[in-house]
């Protein structure tokens, strides 16, 4: 699978540039940061060898997607939008749903907000966004201020042969393959956006509060995660309010797909295939 393949769909004013591989129960794969539809390159081939059709996309500002200059634009909400009008161009009433990173939090977004296009939910590394913070989330996650400042963290990120990225993945993920897609013309300012249209600092005040999900889930988390920690996953059952499952990988980082897809693969097909 390469995400050279593929074709282009046209949702929401911009192009979304997706994978489809195999025919039966439709499967919609979503990434996260800085990766594209190519992190799910071990899950494609046995899910579509187990009768399942697989749609991965390219999600915006990533890949070979369309790039929108707006930072507004990359608001969570939008993403939600980008996932019911894949379904609709695809003529998909619903689909079983998986995310990683900010994939996750797009899938976690959309079951709550459209169920009925949600058959079974499957969130690695993300938790339900109702879940407070703890202590040791908000120190994993310091990069995400260090992301909001435009211009130096795009220049830190590409210094010096993208050093800092090589420091930050710490020999984890496709570093080759994001230092390749990151160089196109808008393509980092473009990643970087996904935080600095939901993560930006605000002044206090109450959090949002979501509703629970209400479609079957699964969550995953690794122990080698270094930017989020498995205690907000764990506790994401008590905004689940249907059947729960929260599965530990040991060993691998923060790039479940990539480090442990034999497992990954075994609790996908696990998941989708019970009653």
């Amino acid at each position: 699978m390469s995400s050279a393949e593929g074709r282009t769909v046209e949702v929401n004013g911009i192009s979304l540039h997706i994978d489809e591989d195999g025919s039966g129960t439709p499967v919609l794969l979503l990434h996260g940061w800085p990766d594209s539809a190519y992190v799910w390159r071990n899950q494609i081939p046995f899910l579509t060898r187990h009768g399942f059709r697989t749609i991965a996309p390219d999600m915006r500002g990533f890949g070979q997607s369309s790039r929108p200059a707006d930072a507004a634009e990359y608001a969570l909400s939008n993403s939600v939008g980008d996932v019911i009008g894949l379904l609709n161009a695809l003529e998909l009433e619903s689909v079983h749903l998986v995310g990683h990173d900010w994939g996750a939090a797009v899938a976690w977004a959309t079951a709550i907000a459209h169920p009925r296009n949600v058959e079974k939910l499957v969130v690695l590394s993300v938790g339900h966004p109702s879940v407070p913070k703890s202590l040791r989330q908000d120190e994993m996650a310091w990069y995400q201020l260090f992301f909001q400042f435009e211009g130096i963290a795009e220049a830190n990120l590409s210094y010096d042969d993208w050093a800092w990225l090589r420091r930050f993945l710490r020999g984890a993920g496709d570093q080759e393959r994001y230092e390749q897609d990151l160089s196109r013309p808008g393509a980092l300012t473009a990643s970087l956006n996904w935080y600095r249209a939901n993560l930006a600092p605000r002044m206090p005040g109450p959090s949002p509060e979501f509703p629970p999900v209400r479609v079957p889930t699964l969550g995953i988390w690794s122990t080698n995660d270094h930017y989020l920690d498995g205690e907000r996953m764990e506790k994401s059952g008590a905004y689940v309010k249907a059947p729960w499952r929260y599965e530990v990988i040991e060993g691998a980082s923060h790039w479940i797909p990539l480090d442990a897809p034999d497992r990954l693969n075994a609790l996908l097909l696990d998941w989708m295939q019970s009653a």
